[in-house]
């Protein structure tokens, strides 16, 4: 039998540069030391920045070229534009007077981790594609666990942010629902669906009302519950909002406890909303991105009370752990459930492994940057003791800052100090509105200085100035300064008044 031949396979066309590739390693190598050493100048130069830059909206755009480059432009070339345009142009998250949000630290350990990570450029999304980093985010989660005192049936697996965390978990507590059919049958155009309701204080992150937008849970049944006079979930409430809803035909499915409030760092009742949410069989999530990670310190712990109870907890590493921007952890209590709730394996995803993790079977991502790289570091550069040093400090400055304000005249404390952030405002006399009107003012000219950035909430309806603490770089040293900021920058609004 003959066979037809097969069209000739012609050689490539000859041409300069056969083969353009990457960056020649000599020159790339040249490159990383620079950036290395523009890296190791920024920390150590930060604080000679203002902590926000004193620009307008489209500045920084206009100093830029319209149109990508047609022919390649040398590395020198564009890291000076990077000094030059963009470093002094950015917000300066790693400045010791960045007291805004809730601060967060590049570390030095978490850096390194970065740039080693973006190397090695894995995705993870199979154990398959990424068998170290699947199995260092697997043990650096279980080491948190274990530093957070929670029992070994959590298990933990990194996100971006606690959003995409908190959503996740609300996809698996309406994924119990199995009667529903949910992930088969949806939510639209279904009138044999009861209204889904998930409870949380008034006081819970916005990003639970994105959850319920998302999962097509509504904003109609996030049931935002009144918060008692330390900020924190009122458990009456939560009991009536339950009565309420069941007597007219709603199915609750959540209760999203927070432990650490965004405004306040309040910690909601977490015990007695176990007992609720076990009594109920309603799925217990807590919030504590921020605050929870003082529980590393075993004199925080019992803050903290209850948390062993929950079904899924999210905690953010790059808030008070020092870990690069992004890393959020979810743990939770059965992961077999949050599978359930995500996984769908294609052909051409389909591997011969057993008994592995593979990421992507607990979220929506496909794609997963190795962020456990950078984690790990940072646990295993500062170790436990270092953290926990580094977190008390915090905690001390703040207190202190509390004891200042207390005594400080025409200034007053609005909320208590569990951690590192204390909300305080100027006492004024006039209508509330003149008063929210001044206390804007205040903030303003504390910020126009650019040595401290303080950002605002509002408790109770009023207008209040948020101070929080949790720099690496921020010395107590510059907490004194940052008092006599906000001492001068009040003496100066009021001689306006």
């Amino acid at each position: 039998m003959h066979t037809k031949p097969g069209p000739t396979i012609r050689p490539a066309a000859p041409s300069a540069d056969p083969h353009p590739g990457d960056l020649p390693p000599a020159e790339f190598r040249r490159a990383m030391h620079a950036v290395a050493d523009l890296i190791a100048d920024y920390l150590e130069q930060v604080h000679d920045y203002p902590v926000q830059p004193r620009i307008q909206p489209g500045d920084v755009r206009r100093q830029l070229a319209s149109a990508p480059p047609a022919e390649p432009e040398p590395l020198d070339r564009i890291l000076a534009d990077y000094k030059a345009l963009i470093e002094p142009n950015a917000t300066h998250w790693n400045h010791p007077g960045f007291m805004a949000y809730f601060p967060v630290t590049g570390s030095g350990p978490g850096i390194l981790g970065e740039a080693l990570a973006g190397a090695l450029n894995v995705n993870a999304m199979l154990w398959r594609t990424g068998p170290a980093p699947t199995e260092l985010e697997e043990l650096a989660c279980d080491w948190y666990r274990q530093m957070l005192g929670l029992p070994p049936e959590f298990r933990g697996h990194i996100n971006d942010t606690a959003s995409i965390s908190s959503l996740l978990a609300l996809a698996a507590a309406r994924e119990r629902q199995t009667d529903l059919e949910i992930r088969r049958r949806g939510l639209a155009g279904r009138p044999d669906l009861p209204a889904l309701t998930v409870y949380c204080s008034d006081q819970a992150h916005s990003s639970i009302d994105k959850a319920m937008v998302t999962l097509g849970l509504g904003l109609d049944n996030l049931r935002r519950i009144r918060s008692d006079e330390a900020f924190r979930l009122d458990l009456a409430a939560l009991e009536a909002a339950l009565a309420a809803d069941k007597a007219a035909g709603r199915r609750p499915i959540a209760i999203v406890a927070t432990a650490g409030t965004t405004s306040t760092t309040s910690v909601d009742p977490l015990r007695p909303l176990a007992a609720v949410a076990q009594r109920e069989n309603l799925w217990l999530h807590v919030d504590g991105a921020y605050a929870l990670a003082a529980a590393i310190c075993p004199e925080y712990r019992p803050v903290f009370a209850g948390l062993e109870h929950a079904d899924s907890i999210v905690t953010n590493p790059h808030k008070w752990l020092f870990v690069p921007v992004d890393c959020s952890m979810l743990l939770v209590r059965d992961p077999a459930l949050l599978r359930r709730a995500f996984a769908i394996i294609p052909d051409y995803l389909t591997t011969t492994e057993s008994n592995v993790t593979n990421l992507m079977d607990y979220g929506v991502q496909l794609g997963r940057r190795f962020r456990a790289l950078k984690l790990w570091m940072v646990l295993r550069a500062f170790g436990v003791r270092g953290l926990q040093e580094r977190i008390r400090f915090h905690c001390a400055q703040a207190r202190r800052v509390a004891e200042w304000l207390a005594a400080e005249p025409g200034l007053e404390l609005v909320a208590p100090v569990p951690f590192a952030t204390v909300c305080f405002r100027a006492v004024v006399d006039g209508p509330p509105e003149a008063q929210d009107a001044f206390n804007e003012r205040f903030l303003a000219e504390i910020n126009a200085d650019g040595a401290i950035f303080l950002s605002h909430t509002r408790l109770n309806g009023r207008y209040v100035l948020r101070m929080s603490i949790g720099n690496l770089r921020t010395t107590a040293k510059y907490v004194d300064r940052a008092l006599e900021i906000i001492r001068a920058a009040h003496a100066r609004v009021r001689a306006r008044v």
